[in-house]
């Protein structure tokens, strides 16, 4: 198991609010273990914590999160421990998300990929800087949707905006999608964390609870997360999803973890009867 590193993930707080920076700009805070391990961790103590009454989500510029990082997250391993661990890392991640018992902002200060994009609509609202994008390359990488996107898509902007987002690769930008109801308001860059502060603010004075709690959908989602781990977990070891892997690490000259998937896939005619 991984263990967490608090500089990964800035807190502060005001006036009720604690503000989360997700803060590993060098790799685009993409979502490492220890990344991954700091949020779960910082989501169980807010949720005790009674002077927090709303939790703000952001990244330290200029990306918002650029996603799982894959390749500082699957090592070489037994085949069915492997699986295992894909499948409750993930469901692990979206549970604290459906779980936190107090309304979550997202201040989305830059470009957003994959599982920190589907996060965030689990969250109660997303303000979105201009500088924002928009990208769950699911159907690129060919795997099934996650962090119950499945469902949630839809229900938030609709079918047809839900398919070109999860099986046409559309990358919607902040103000696409303000327009397709996938974010709440648009802001200047600069403004962003203030305009946050200023609606985290208004709904302690409102006394806004978490809207996935008022429409009684924790129960549902958390099984829809449970599912879509299942698939995911199997879908990350099949032969072309770890090819594509191996291809797009190559790309980006990161040769020791693109061998690692090359290898995997090589040697899933021996691995794949252990499953």
């Amino acid at each position: 198991m991984w263990s967490s590193d608090k500089n990964l993930l800035l807190v502060s707080k005001q006036n009720g609010v604690a503000t989360l920076r997700m803060n590993d700009p060098k790799k685009l805070n993409g979502w490492t273990g220890p990344m991954m391990m700091a949020l779960r961790e910082q989501f169980v103590e807010l949720a005790a914590d009674e002077d927090t009454k709303v939790a703000v989500l952001t990244g330290s510029d200029p990306y918002y999160c650029a996603g799982v990082n894959l390749g500082a997250t699957i090592k070489p391993m037994h085949p069915k421990k492997l699986h295992n661990l894909i499948r409750l890392n993930n469901q692990a991640l979206f549970d604290a998300f459906l779980d936190f018992p107090k309304p979550i902002l997202v201040a989305a200060n830059g470009p957003a990929i994959g599982a920190s994009v589907t996060s965030a609509t689990l969250c109660d609202a997303i303000i979105a800087s201009e500088e924002a994008t928009f990208n769950v390359p699911f159907s690129v990488l060919g795997i099934p949707p996650e962090g119950c996107s499945s469902v949630h898509f839809e229900r938030i902007m609709g079918q047809a905006n839900a398919l070109k987002m999860l099986d046409e690769n559309w990358k919607p930008t902040a103000a696409e999608a303000c327009e397709a109801g996938f974010v709440t308001k648009v802001v200047p860059h600069a403004e962003l964390m203030s305009s946050a502060q200023q609606l985290a603010e208004e709904w302690i004075a409102e006394g806004k609870t978490r809207s996935l709690v008022a429409d009684n959908k924790v129960d549902e989602y958390k099984a829809v997360n449970a599912k879509e781990s299942i698939d995911l977990a199997d879908a990350f070891l099949s032969t072309p999803f770890l090819m594509a892997q191996y291809n797009f690490l190559k790309s980006k000259k990161k040769t020791q973890p693109a061998l690692v998937f090359k290898t995997i896939a090589l040697l899933r005619p021996l691995w794949s009867k252990l499953l």
